[in-house]
């Protein structure tokens, strides 16, 4: 990002103080330029597009990669989710312990057992939230959404949880919708069940030939011919993506208390695995000692990886969103494991010697 350097006596003391200074943009104050061109070199050499955003919270100093596009979040939009219902238990409208129905309507392919359920059983908030960001269980998701209202859902989200640089999000079962309607419009008319079988057959072009058989059409009846041009033309309508730095904003947002009570942000730091290691994806990277609350998210030829690093110390917080586009699942967890090793130093700079905050 081009530096601008402003002609005067306290800017020429700041920059000498080791600060730099972008053009437009106010929001950071220092920039990491070794990590920065570190990632570019990882993104010229690793297959896809990699688009990076991290920010030192104690100091401002930042690295913007591929902030000039909205990249695809899959089931990162849970963690917005499950901040607007979280709000609503601060605000006393809901309690962790009332319960959400689960309606036939709400069932989507996906990991969990809230699928298999019948519907009418009641289901506890704090289930709900803890199914969708533990393991990431869809339905829970779509019921979450379904309480909110999708539409002020995303008044919230882009009025006052995350701003303008989200686009619409809506529920997996929605995604689906969207997807299966670029082959015919016929897709709309899909039940849930349906839904559910058609994406137990491979993600491939024989995907698009279960969509023909349920719908009793041929393939050669469709709009388009492939499962990776169906995708191609529903990541271009802008839905449940957004640009890295509004993402990696909404965390920062999230650690200094702008969002929830401390309590409840604690409480939704645990949903989102802080007090565990999985070794995937950006933590394969990090030294095991590293807290690390996080969600990851993956799509066809999508991959995401969001979070905050000692997110309960928030002069030592790192928030962290990283995506990447037009490779493979495993391709693109390689990648993220490299920007994982990267940020290893930065986080080493950042936390004092023994400090036990930053140990798990």
């Amino acid at each position: 990002m081009k530096r601008v350097i402003t002609v005067s006596l306290l800017t020429a003391l700041l920059f000498v103080a080791g600060f730099s200074f972008y053009s437009g943009d106010t929001k950071h104050s220092s920039a990491m330029p070794a990590l920065e061109q570190q990632i570019a070199d990882l993104d010229a050499r690793t297959p896809g597009a990699l688009g990076v955003y991290i920010k030192h919270l104690g100091d401002g100093r930042t690295v913007h990669h591929g902030d000039d596009r909205s990249w695809y979040l899959a089931s990162t939009i849970k963690v917005p989710v499950a901040i607007a219902t979280l709000q609503d238990v601060d605000r006393g409208r809901l309690t962790l312990e009332d319960t959400v129905s689960l309606e036939e309507t709400d069932k989507v392919d996906g990991p969990g057992e809230l699928v298999w359920q019948d519907a009418g059983t009641e289901h506890a908030v704090d289930e709900l939230l803890k199914d969708m960001l533990q393991i990431s269980d869809s339905t829970a998701t779509g019921m979450l959404i379904r309480r909110l209202g999708e539409d002020e859902l995303n008044r919230r989200v882009q009025r006052d949880i995350a701003g303008d640089g989200f686009g619409t999000i809506t529920s997996i079962l929605g995604v689906r919708y969207a997807l299966y309607s670029e082959f015919t419009p016929r897709a709309r008319q899909l039940d849930n069940e349906q839904i559910i079988s058609i994406a137990s057959v491979d993600l491939s072009d024989r995907r698009r030939d279960a969509l023909a058989d349920t719908l009793g059409l041929s393939a050669d009846d469709f709009a388009i011919q492939t499962l990776e041009q169906a995708y191609e033309n529903y990541y271009a309508t802008g839905q449940n993506t957004a640009k890295l730095d509004a993402y990696g904003e909404m965390l920062e947002k999230l650690v200094r208390g702008e969002l929830l009570e401390p309590a409840t942000a604690e409480r939704l730091y645990g949903y989102m695995k802080l007090d565990t290691y999985e070794g995937y994806r950006l933590e394969a990277g990090l030294d095991q000692k590293i807290p690390f609350a996080h969600k990851t998210g993956t799509q066809f030829e999508r991959t995401c990886h969001v979070g905050i690093i000692d997110p309960l110390t928030p002069q030592n917080a790192i928030v962290v969103a990283a995506c990447v586009a037009e490779t493979d699942e495993d391709e693109a967890a390689e990648t993220l494991t490299e920007v994982g090793k990267l940020i290893n130093t930065l986080v080493a700079e950042s936390q004092p010697e023994n400090d036990a905050q930053a140990m798990r």
